[in-house]
């Protein structure tokens, strides 16, 4: 601790004392719901911090604070009823017990807490049926495959109900498809449950997918922390730049990168809703565009219309507006991949609206500003 106290490197201290700094200067915060991804080369140290966060690895100096609690100087007692209740462990190996059932492995967490046999299998079989694996829960771990073996050890971490979720390389080992499938499972278990994950990866495609933001290390050091957009477009030194050196930021691109608040007319809707018609009839003839969108006045999509539904709709005495909607231009989520946008707009070629998970408008899609976003990416990558 003094050699890192007077600046001494990790190299210099190894070739002097033959110890390993495992971890350094790692600060950061992780908020709650999200997933937060550490990534780095091997040897950065990120499966040593997350081994920290739980003790199983003891730290030699600083705090790990969980829900305002440090686990640094918890308790032996402490700390069990933390990893009992409110921490989970899924590992890169599956680590399933081979002589327990599939049901006892999913409970196993909680038979150790001491839940009676009853509650806790209840308890196992719900998250088995979450993770889709109801009829098997009678099977023995050898008897699965590798991506079934690692769903028995997702579900007993969730078994427990732990606010915080420790994944270390969890689908490293599955083939791409199950590692895909995985990914998938998690984000949306993530979706209706909203946990709070902190998710080891060296894997760049699986860090983008699922992660909130992401955290890179470098020599037990974290040396850049933002969402996966910032940092590659921001790289915060030469090591994070070399880090993602020949990465094709269009394969990231969201629907949220290349949305314009711009250049489609947006409107709101007040007392007289043939009049606010009228004037967005003569907008839109004047910018000699054909769709507009309409907005509450707390953002929120309220839905798509051109001028010629507004035209049917001003005929109708009752409700006039809600006639004016286009059903056929639904709005697309502000995550969507660029792919999957282009697909959109190639089966529908007008302006989409692009809103966030709240619904919330953020801007349009058309095929003229994809184009336009696509060009500026392939410029800047040969600058």
């Amino acid at each position: 601790m003094q050699m890192l106290k007077r600046g001494l490197g990790k190299d210099e201290i190894f070739q002097q004392t033959g110890m390993v700094v495992g971890v350094k200067d790692a600060n950061f915060h992780v908020n709650e719901g999200e997933i937060f991804v550490l990534m780095g080369l091997s040897g950065s140290g990120k499966s040593t911090l997350i081994r920290l966060l739980n003790r199983l690895v003891d730290p030699t100096h600083g705090q790990i604070l969980v829900g305002g609690n440090d686990v640094a100087t918890m308790s032996k007692q402490a700390l069990i009823e933390l990893r009992r209740k409110d921490l989970a462990m899924v590992f890169q190996s599956f680590a399933l017990l081979p002589h327990l059932s599939v049901l006892r492995n999913t409970a196993f967490g909680l038979e150790v807490a001491g839940v009676d046999r009853k509650t806790r299998e209840i308890r196992a079989m719900e998250v088995l049926d979450q993770v889709g694996l109801k009829a098997f829960a009678q099977r023995m771990p050898a008897e699965l495959s590798g991506g079934m073996q690692q769903r028995v050890g997702l579900a007993r971490a969730l078994a427990v109900d732990p606010s915080l979720m420790l994944m270390d390389e969890a689908f490293s080992a599955l083939d791409p498809l199950k590692r895909t499938e995985m990914q998938e499972l998690l984000l949306k278990l993530q979706a209706e449950q909203q946990r709070t994950i902190v998710f080891v990866s060296h894997d760049l495609d699986e860090a983008f997918h699922i992660g909130n933001r992401i955290a890179i290390m470098e020599g037990g050091r974290i040396v850049q922390i933002g969402t996966p957009d910032e940092i590659l477009r921001n790289p915060s030194d030469e090591y994070v730049r070399a880090f993602f050196k020949g990465v094709d930021v269009n394969k990231y691109l969201v629907a949220r990168d290349v949305a314009s608040a711009n250049e489609t007319l947006v409107f709101q809707v007040g007392a007289d809703p043939k009049a606010d018609m009228r004037k967005a009839i003569a907008q839109l003839r004047e910018s000699q565009r054909h769709y507009a969108f309409v907005v509450g006045a707390d953002g929120r999509l309220q839905g798509t219309v051109s001028i010629d539904s507004m035209y049917r709709a001003m005929e109708t005495e009752t409700n006039p507006m809600a006639t004016a909607f286009l059903s056929h231009i639904a709005s697309v989520p502000d995550s969507i991949v660029l792919r999957e946008l282009i697909g959109h707009l190639v089966r529908n070629p007008v302006p989409l609206p692009v809103v966030d998970a709240d619904n919330r408008y953020l801007g349009a899609v058309t095929q003229t500003i994809l184009l336009k976003k696509l060009v500026e990416e392939v410029e800047a990558s040969h600058e």
